[in-house]
């Protein structure tokens, strides 16, 4: 039988508390009636909560409130310790099959040179075939903010070099004193 603890700690003032439990347990349930669902998942049906606890009891297993916004509340018999083990392994799993997509940015100049811009994309590329989304800005610098249209042009030539591997997200818009553009991957078939 696993009853669940809480650990405070005391400190002058303020009272912190170590450890946080999501389901009540045996002897937390107050409830008058609760809907009893045994550890291999049958109805046992509406039963006092001292009732349920007993029958847990008797088969060293909790009883653990599991739907308690129900009428009545749903309770099961099982194996908490188990359970909590159980669920933490799922979640664990779930966290390592998330992939992190990370947005990498590429900046450049109204005023690029075509070996800088050959580079800027080639560096693109290799962010795109990671998986990564693009954040491309072309800032102006100066009396180079009366030529917007340059900047314009410069991205229209960057999203055709990475036409091939890339989706434009967000087309070109104006923030202050620069232009950006979002690009991701293009999913693969």
């Amino acid at each position: 039988m696993l009853s669940a603890l809480i650990f405070v700690l005391k400190t002058d003032l303020e009272v912190l508390e170590i450890s946080k439990q999501e389901h009540q347990i045996n002897e937390e349930i107050r409830d008058r009636e609760v809907l009893v669902i045994d550890d291999q998942g049958t109805k046992l049906g509406v039963l006092s909560a001292k009732e349920a606890q007993k029958i847990a009891y008797d088969k060293n297993l909790d009883l653990v409130k599991i739907a308690p916004q129900a009428t009545p509340p749903v309770c099961r018999i099982m194996d908490y310790g188990k359970f909590c083990f159980e669920q933490a392994k799922r979640e664990k799993e779930a966290r390592k099959n998330q992939k992190v997509v990370e947005i990498k940015e590429i900046r450049m100049f109204s005023a690029i040179d075509t070996h800088d811009f050959n580079t800027k994309v080639n560096q693109a590329i290799k962010f795109l075939q990671s998986g990564d989304k693009l954040k491309v800005s072309v800032r102006f610098r100066k009396r180079a903010i009366a030529h917007p249209h340059l900047g314009e042009e410069l991205l229209a030539r960057f999203r055709e070099a990475c036409g091939d591997i890339a989706v434009v997200d967000k087309p070109a818009k104006m923030e202050g004193r620069s232009i950006v553009m979002f690009m991701s991957p293009k999913a693969s078939k």
